[in-house]
């Protein structure tokens, strides 16, 4: 018995480290982020991660590695795989890159070989942020006589491969897929014959095509909402159909608000029940809707809840956060407004130019600008800034966190920073 009690009192303490051990690894996998598209697993650009800094210097940074060529795309994460592309010769040799988020070691690269291209001076021929569901990865790449959607395992074997035909359009490719249950799903609006397509993800078959209007490319990634009254909505906006709504399911277009004046390259946001997107040329949005997804037909007249037409992104995509629309503009003009009451509650000018878009974390909106200084400001009723930090290299590149890390692309640069311990 005494000996029996000794064991029970020399094992208790291993038994409680065992217990906490278990929780935290639980809790962990709890708050655990992977961020598997363009602007995260929704495409809203928002995070609740915490501990970030708001000033920190290079000697800050976990890690930081250079990569071949350029690129504008963001980073895609899920679990230890970060994936990210650049590109080199004009366009000529495309990469993918798996790299481990934790120590910014290179896993596997993939070449792909395509012709030189024309491209915006603002663009880049690595433009499209990866798609991931946790097994593979899907990455687009485009030049005028081929535009490519091509599926990786986790260890780089490639999967399958489809073309979907010419990519005519005045600036280059820009857009990025996304997954949607079993389906990988690319919009291809551009100057010649436009589609949104949906492939099986795990052998590249069509399972549906919807053919769209032509007018100007399209550079906006869509979104899947889940609205109550409707189900899941796939939400996709051009200059030709403007808005529109179609089943993820069955490609069958819901609705639509008919055309927008002009080209659309920021992507449409959800939030507060209402689908938020722009259209604009020339380095200024033109018309934002604020639209009811609940309607069918041409909504034009009964589902457009809110609209505007001044002070307004073109290139960076909005934020819907607590109750408020944040409209980051390419000239740096950024906007709050109340969505309950429609005011614009207050306009504030921050320096630089803008071709990435503003991503909120633990309520603090993260943008980096066209010279590499990342601007931070409270998401806020009240209008505060936190200043800015230089990366030292230019950016198009839309700020990433996952698992506890934010990663930051530069046009040659990765930089990986933790949280404050």
């Amino acid at each position: 018995m005494n000996r029996l009690l000794s064991n029970r009192r020399f094992t208790h303490p291993l038994r409680i480290m065992l217990i906490v051990c278990c929780s935290l690894t639980v809790l962990s996998s709890l708050h655990a982020e992977n961020w598997p598209r363009f602007r995260g697993a929704d495409g809203s650009g928002i995070s609740e991660e915490k501990g970030f800094p708001l000033q920190w210097t290079e000697k800050d940074y976990a890690w930081h590695m250079e990569l071949p060529g350029i690129g504008h795309s963001s980073p895609s994460v899920w679990g230890d795989n970060l994936f990210v592309t650049s590109a080199i010769d004009e366009g000529e040799t495309r990469y993918l890159f798996c790299i481990d988020p934790k120590t910014g070691k290179e896993k596997w690269r993939q070449e792909t070989k395509l012709k030189k291209s024309h491209k915006h001076r603002k663009g880049s021929w690595a433009s499209s942020t990866p798609a991931t569901d946790g097994e593979h990865v899907y990455v687009e790449f485009a030049d005028e006589e081929s535009y490519l959607l091509i599926a990786y395992d986790f260890k780089g074997n490639k999967i399958w491969e489809r073309n979907l035909g010419a990519f005519m359009s005045q600036h280059g490719h820009g857009s990025s897929p996304i997954i949607y249950k079993d389906l990988v799903i690319a919009t291809n609006d551009q100057q010649g014959p436009s589609f949104v397509t949906a492939f099986n993800k795990l052998t590249g078959e069509t399972v549906w095509q919807a053919d769209r209007e032509v007018r100007r490319t399209s550079y906006a990634t869509p979104i899947i909402i889940n609205h109550p009254n409707t189900g899941p909505q796939l939400i996709c906006v051009s200059g030709a159909t403007g808005v529109s709504s179609l089943d993820p399911e069955t490609g069958k277009l819901n609705w639509t608000t008919g055309e927008f004046p002009q080209r659309t390259v920021s992507s449409p946001v959800y939030g507060e029940g209402l689908i938020f997107a722009t259209c604009g040329g020339g380095g200024r949005g033109k018309l934002l809707y604020g639209v009811d997804p609940t309607g069918s037909g041409n909504i034009k007249e009964s589902h457009i809840k809110y609209q505007r037409s001044t002070k307004l992104p073109y290139v960076p995509t909005p934020v819907v956060y607590e109750g408020h629309l944040y409209l980051w503009g390419d000239a740096g003009v950024v906007s709050c407004v109340d969505l309950a009451t429609q005011k614009n509650i207050w306009t504030e000018r921050i320096e630089g130019n803008f071709s990435s878009s503003p991503v909120c974390i633990n309520g603090v909106l993260y943008c980096i600008n066209e010279n590499g200084d990342l601007a931070m400001i409270e998401a806020s009723p009240q209008f505060k800034s936190h200043g800015k930090v230089k990366l030292g290299d230019p950016s198009h590149a839309t700020v990433v966190v996952a698992n506890g890390q934010m990663f930051l692309r530069t046009f040659k640069h990765l930089y990986c920073l933790q949280p404050q311990k």
